[in-house]
């Protein structure tokens, strides 16, 4: 898969409910930032997310400007996605606009697969 490809298939991972972690790659250096969270290194992005999938569903993940670049060994990608969710303790639906943003790295010196090594996620709010 290409990054882009990576980036997409992250995105039908979580419409369908499937393991995030696998995406991320599994070093120390590991960052990932959610809206009001971050996590530091691979054991904790992939434990933060288990718990996501455990209390979380039916995914909305609707990209509206995705954009990859890259060069040998590390491409960068940013795009707007509108979500949504249920949070499955409280059934409550929530919902908007947010902004990505990361760093994707090939996996194993192999340019066909590739796993986040960061990734951002914000929402905008009024100051």
């Amino acid at each position: 898969m290409t990054p882009e490809e990576t980036v997409l298939d992250y995105y039908e991972a979580l419409r369908r409910g499937e393991p995030l972690y696998p995406y991320f790659v599994e070093r120390a250096e590991t960052w990932k930032a959610a809206i009001s969270t971050q996590y530091s290194g691979y054991d904790a992005v992939s434990e933060a997310l288990r718990e996501q999938s455990r209390t979380t569903d039916e995914w909305t993940v609707e990209s509206e400007a995705l954009s990859v670049t890259g060069r040998e060994g590390l491409a960068l990608f940013d795009d707007a996605v509108r979500l949504a969710w249920t949070d499955t303790l409280t059934g409550q639906r929530h919902g908007f606009d947010s902004r990505w943003s990361g760093a994707l790295e090939p996996l194993d010196g192999n340019d066909e697969e590739w796993g986040f090594i960061q990734m951002h996620v914000s929402a905008p709010r009024s100051i």
